[in-house]
């Protein structure tokens, strides 16, 4: 099996290639690691479990959860932001759990299974760039938090210091899973060190901190509990709901599941999959403690910058001239763990979009650096100082979109069974559009964002997050009543006589030869072409502009190619 990305455009009906050959063999020597609109294969997945595992959580190393937290406990009171934050991380958990083994049991990414869960194959772009617009929001605000380290560590000014951490990742994300595994692991352990030995040294040598901490009362009320405070907390906090994705972008690089390994495959997936929020609400309680901490000293407009919380709990343990340095790192260390997965899984998002609306495939580096326009942009605009605002505004399309697959998968799959069991992203085996999924998230995420801007009254304003779950919890098994789950599948037969599934209930380890291409690739990764007696990989399916490879919209006739050149991985 290659290990290298081929993406071509289509052959001519001869089945000879044409102009894309100069192309494809450019596309051939490309040493990115991505798997780009396609099922990662088993010959690729040689990591451990655990070694996925590890990979995935070093990616939510990020400092914007103590940002996030801090916000919160400020304006609305620690009471309010912690039920605000385990809210939210229910939701997160619930929701992100389907999501999360399906990625890992069937080895897609979120886009791939948001297409055969409720949208269609091109239905699910408009999730696609929701989700890459989740990449360079929080690419933005975690480069902001650098180029405030940066500015107090070395006096570069934030302009510059937003240049920087956005180019400083681009050499990091060119070779994929390989090097970002090794960046994760081996950095993972000091991160967690600075994190927690500040904290650690605080309570013990000053417990009164812990009494202020509960005690603040917020910029907003009085300290009491409000339910109009807890969800607009919760709002902000929803915001990371797509952070699930980021987690399928390792995950599905699982190994096989079997009888032997089936203890230590579900421990990774769920510590890696809806587990990271565990982490994740931890931080933004602590991001609450410490700025409660240092608020006296530096004020509110500095107290939810992460640079300057690490740098009063350092004060508090080691000599003065340690503390500046140590904080930069420990800030630095989080960007860069952080944002080349943001810039990795951007790219993805990116790509496959376009691929799929063009039918050309351009190659991931260049949607990389897209991706970190879009996000510089966001910097140079000063996105910190509307931090909340703007993530409150982003939940309730997240939100929509996850919490719709995941119903998808948890009630028509499972309960209704009439989304396929089995996910489905191939070309030519989806409709265009699956109005199940599509009318779900559009109403949930329009409704959402109109009671957010006030247009349903200001007393329906904070409770915006819960419309869009609700909304789209409700009208995704409603739609697939209704529709009779006719919108799946357009066809339930791909034309191969290999099982797509071993007996284990895996994909497929068999290799088949793509004759667009002239590459292997594994069984789910192919269907029978339409026009010859041969097999098409999905990404030539993808750049297949005039659809001469496609499968035609019927069940009723199998082709039954049975390729000569099968090989078992």
């Amino acid at each position: 099996m290659s290990t290298t990305e081929s993406p071509r455009t289509t052959t001519d009906t001869a089945g000879t290639a044409g102009t894309a050959e100069t192309a494809a063999d450019q596309a051939v020597k490309e040493t990115l690691e991505d798997y780009t609109l396609r099922f990662a294969p088993r010959s690729y997945r040689r990591w451990t479990p655990m070694v996925v595992a590890t990979t995935a959580l070093g990616g939510i190393a990020y400092m914007a959860d103590f940002s996030i937290g801090a916000g919160i406990g400020l304006a609305h009171g620690t009471s309010n932001a912690l039920l605000a934050i385990a809210l939210a991380a229910v939701v997160i958990f619930v929701t992100g759990f389907p999501l999360a083994y399906y990625g890992a049991r069937y080895n897609i990414d979120l886009d791939l299974i948001t297409r055969g869960s409720g949208f269609g194959y091109y239905g699910s772009v408009l999730t696609s760039i929701i989700f890459a617009s989740f990449t360079f929001i929080f690419f933005a605000l975690e480069g902001s938090i650098m180029a405030q380290g940066l500015e107090i560590g070395f006096g570069l000014p934030l302009w510059l210091g937003y240049a920087v951490s956005t180019l400083m990742v681009i050499p990091l994300v060119v070779y994929g899973m390989k090097a970002l595994s090794k960046l994760q692991v081996w950095t993972t352990p000091i991160w967690l060190l600075l994190m927690v030995a500040p904290l650690v040294h605080l309570i013990a040598n000053d417990p009164g901190t812990v009494d202020r901490f509960l005690a603040h009362p917020g910029t907003d009320g009085d300290g009491a509990v409000s339910t109009a405070s807890v969800m607009l907390g919760a709002g902000v906090c929803l915001s990371l709901i797509a952070q699930i994705g980021e987690q399928i972008d390792y995950l599905r690089f699982m190994p096989p599941k079997t009888e032997a390994n089936k203890r230590t495959w579900w421990t990774a997936v769920v510590m890696a999959g809806p587990g990271w929020v565990v982490l994740g609400a931890l931080k933004q309680a602590i991001g609450v403690f410490l700025a409660v901490y240092i608020l006296a000293e530096v004020g509110p407009v500095a107290a939810p910058e992460p640079i300057q919380q690490f740098r009063g709990a350092f004060e508090a343990m080691m000599p003065s001239w340690m503390v500046v340095p140590l904080a930069v790192v420990l800030v630095v260390i989080s960007q860069i763990k952080i944002n080349v997965t943001n810039a990795y899984s951007g790219s993805l998002a990116w790509t496959n979009s376009f691929t799929r609306v063009t039918g050309h495939y351009p190659g991931r580096m260049v949607f990389v650096l897209v991706n970190l326009a879009f996000a510089l942009v966001l910097m140079e605009a000063d996105m910190f100082s509307f931090l909340n605002s703007l993530l409150g505004f982003y939940s309730n399309c997240a939100i929509a979109w996850v919490v719709t697959v995941a119903t998808d998968i948890g009630v028509n799959k499972y309960v209704l069974k009439l989304s396929p069991l089995q996910p489905e992203f191939r070309r030519g085996m989806l409709h265009a559009v699956n109005p199940v999924g599509v009318v779900a998230f559009v109403a949930a995420s329009g409704l959402s964002i109109a009671m957010y801007f006030h247009l349903l009254g200001d007393a329906l304003q904070p409770y915006s997050p819960v419309a869009a779950a609700v909304i789209a919890f409700v009208l995704t098994p409603l739609m697939a009543v209704v529709t009779k789950g006719r919108y799946y599948l357009r066809r339930t037969d791909d034309g191969i006589t290999e099982p797509l599934l071993d007996g284990d209930g895996n994909p497929s380890g068999v290799t088949l030869d793509c004759h667009v291409c002239a590459q292997s690739y594994e069984r789910p990764d192919l269907t029978a072409c339409v026009r010859h007696e041969a097999v098409v990989c999905s990404l030539c399916l993808s750049t297949d502009k005039a659809g001469d490879h496609v499968l035609p919209a019927t069940s009723a006739t199998a082709v039954g190619v049975t390729p000569s050149r099968i090989r078992s991985s």
